[in-house]
């Protein structure tokens, strides 16, 4: 964790092999890393600075986004680079209820904030929505 104010780490949080991407939810209460390496998601608590919780997701997971509105409100997305799918983790429960099949080496994924539309690029030069 940084300090944006003077740009100095407050703290060291132990994640799962292989940190690779980060989300935090709307209301700041939640962060999601995906470890690459382990094959799991961890979500932090930053007022604790602990991991809350660490979610078995696909293959080799390395680019996570938080839906920001409509129905999926909160739901994470993250993208399994070696399994071509996304995981689709209800934070409520900390759980997987979707793996989503897309292309070639999802890597990256993004929420449109106006129709809730998740954008996932691809190592294949592709990018899927999901709708």
């Amino acid at each position: 964790m940084i300090n944006p104010a003077n740009n100095t780490v407050i703290a060291t949080i132990t994640v799962g092999s292989g940190p690779a991407g980060v989300a935090v939810n709307p209301t700041g209460t939640d962060v999601f890393v995906t470890n690459a390496g382990s094959n799991t998601v961890s979500v932090i608590n930053p007022a604790t600075n602990s991991v809350t919780a660490t979610i078995p997701v696909g293959a080799d997971p390395v680019g996570a986004a938080v839906s920001p509105t409509g129905a999926e409100a909160g739901d994470v997305f993250v993208t399994n680079l070696d399994g071509n799918t996304v995981s689709v983790i209800n934070p409520a429960t900390n759980s997987v209820v979707a793996n989503l099949t897309v292309g070639a080496g999802p890597f990256g994924a993004a929420v449109s904030p106006t129709t809730g539309d998740v954008f996932v690029t691809e190592t294949s030069s592709n990018v899927s929505v999901i709708s």
